[in-house]
C-alpha cells in the first residue's frame, strides 16, 4: 500500500498526547508508511509580546510531539514535518482556521486531518465543532481522534491564588461602593467594607477567569485610570463631531457598517474596547466575536476614527503594556472594511 500523510493540528491539551498516538496507529494500519505533518495554528503575529510567547510555547509542543510519533512508530516508516502556521497574519475563528489547514493539506497533498477532540488554539475555549462545520464547507478530509477524556475537574487553587482573587474582589466592590455613597461618612465606610467582605466570599471564585498577577494585575488598575480621562475625551470629541453634523441644513449622514479584526483578545479586553467604542457618540458595536467587531458607524468622521484604531491602542496600552500599544492601526494592516451602508 502506499504511504499515508496525515495532518494533526496540535493544542496543548490534556488530549494531544492521545490524539497524536491515534494518527500514528490510524495510519500505520491503514498503509505501509506514515508521513505524519504535526502543526500548530498561532491566533496572534509573532512580532506582538503574545505571539512570540506562543511561538516559544508553540515550538516546544512541536519537539514534545515529535518524540511522542518515534515513541509510537516502534520502527515504522514514519516521517515527521512540523511547522508553525499563522506566524504571519492573525486568525479570528474557525473559518480562518479551517482555511489555513485546507492550505496546507493542499501544499503537501494530506490525505486526513486528525482532530484533537479538546482542540484549542491559543487562549480561546475548544472549538472542534464550529471547526469540523468550517473543515467540511473548505472541502478538509478529518478524523476526530476517539479518545478518552479526563474528567473535568476544576484547577486546584493555592492559598495565595485564592487570597489574591478574594482581595482584588474586595478591593473593586468597594471601590465602586464608596463611589456611588459618601466616602467621608463613617456609615458608608463600614457598610460598604461589610458589603464588600459579602461579595468578595460569595463570587470571588467566579470574577476572574484567569489567575492574578500580583506585578501586572495593578499595573493594569494603574493603567486603566490614564485611560478613563482619554476615554472622556473621545467621547467628548465625538459628541461635537456628531452634533456639528446634525445641526448642519444638509446633515451630511452616512451610516454604515464596518468590520474590523482587533488586535485584542476576546474576553475581558475585547469587551472593553467594544463597550468603548459603543460608549462614543456615532459608533455602536453590533456584534464582537472571537476578536473580531462589527460597529455601526454614523458619520464618515466616526468610521475614520475607527479605521485609525485609537481606541484600540489604548485598550491595548491598558492589557498589555506600551510595547502591545505600539501597533499599526486598522488602516495601516488592512484590518477593517465597511460591508454595508444604509441599505442594512
Amino acid at each position: 500500500m502506499a504511504g499515508e500523510r496525515v495532518l494533526v493540528p496540535l493544542s496543548d491539551t490534556v488530549t494531544v498526547r492521545q490524539t497524536v498516538s491515534y494518527a500514528v496507529r490510524s495510519g500505520l494500519e491503514r498503509a505501509d508508511s506514515l508521513e505524519c505533518h504535526l502543526v500548530i495554528a498561532l491566533p496572534y503575529d509573532v512580532d506582538l509580546p503574545e505571539g512570540q510567547r506562543l511561538n516559544d510555547e508553540a515550538e516546544d509542543l512541536l519537539a514534545r510531539a515529535e518524540n511522542w510519533v518515534e515513541e509510537d512508530a516502534s520502527g515504522a516508516d514514519v516521517t515527521v514535518e512540523t511547522a508553525v502556521l499563522g506566524t504571519d497574519e492573525y486568525l479570528f475563528g474557525p473559518r480562518d482556521y479551517a482555511e489555513i489547514f485546507r492550505t496546507y493539506v493542499d501544499d503537501h497533498g494530506i490525505d486526513r486531518l486528525v482532530l484533537d477532540p479538546e482542540y484549542s488554539p491559543g487562549v480561546t475555549a475548544p472549538m472542534l465543532q464550529p471547526l469540523e462545520r468550517e473543515l467540511e464547507s473548505v472541502g478538509v478530509a478529518y478524523d476526530e481522534a476517539p479518545v478518552e477524556r479526563a474528567a473535568r475537574h476544576g484547577r486546584l487553587r493555592s492559598r495565595t491564588e485564592s487570597f489574591d482573587r478574594l482581595f482584588a474582589t474586595f478591593c473593586i466592590s468597594y471601590g465602586f461602593f464608596l463611589l456611588l455613597g459618601d466616602p467621608t461618612y463613617w456609615f458608608d465606610l463600614v457598610t460598604g467594607a461589610a458589603v464588600a467582605g459579602i461579595v468578595a466570599v460569595s463570587l470571588a471564585h467566579v470574577t476572574f477567569s484567569v489567575p492574578l498577577d500580583r506585578v501586572q494585575s495593578p499595573l493594569r488598575a494603574i493603567r486603566f485610570v490614564f485611560y478613563i480621562p482619554y476615554l472622556i475625551w473621545e467621547i467628548i470629541k465625538a459628541n461635537l463631531a456628531v452634533s456639528a453634523v446634525i445641526l448642519r441644513p444638509s446633515m451630511p449622514i452616512e451610516p454604515s457598517l464596518t468590520r474590523v479584526n482587533t488586535r485584542v483578545r476576546s474576553g475581558i479586553p475585547l469587551l472593553a474596547l467594544a463597550n468603548s467604542i459603543t460608549l462614543t457618540p456615532g459608533t455602536l458595536t453590533v456584534r464582537a466575536n472571537d476578536q473580531q467587531l462589527l460597529v455601526h458607524t454614523l458619520i464618515p468622521a466616526a468610521r475614520e476614527d475607527l479605521f485609525d484604531g485609537g481606541l484600540e491602542r489604548a485598550i491595548r496600552f491598558v492589557f498589555y503594556g506600551r510595547e502591545s500599544a505600539a501597533i499599526p492601526s486598522p488602516r495601516e494592516r488592512d484590518d477593517a472594511e465597511i460591508v454595508g451602508g444604509d441599505e442594512l
